[in-house]
């Protein structure tokens, strides 16, 4: 546990591998060992948004460890894992819809060219 609170680690999965993310504060790397008090591997969903935010946060500051500690030449000691982190800047809303008057516009045009 002293461990985790030194030098504690976030394992992010990522479709082209872990990576280790170093949070930047004692007062982070306390919520995360809290966070990841029950379980070590959790899904990026089942986070609340502040806690999703928090990680991205990290991850898009360019925080990683060095590739030493995915070989296992350190043993740094891992918080916890977060699984199928999203890409960064993908729009998590829905495609638009069209707005109804440009719906109407469309039908409208395309009765007067059948007329």
């Amino acid at each position: 546990m002293i461990e985790k609170l030194a030098a504690g680690v976030v394992q992010v999965q990522t479709p082209i591998g872990p990576r280790y993310v170093v949070p930047p504060t004692w007062l982070q790397r306390v919520y995360l060992v809290w966070m990841f008090r029950n379980f070590p591997i959790l899904p990026h969903a089942v986070l609340s948004r502040r806690q999703q935010r928090m990680i991205d946060r990290m991850c898009s500051e360019q925080r990683f460890a060095s590739m030493a500690y995915a070989d296992g030449m350190d043993e740094v000691p891992v918080i916890g894992t977060i699984e199928h982190r999203p890409p960064a800047g993908r729009d998590p809303l829905p495609p638009r819809r069209p707005v109804a008057s440009e719906t109407a516009a469309g039908l409208a045009a395309e009765v007067r060219q059948r007329s």
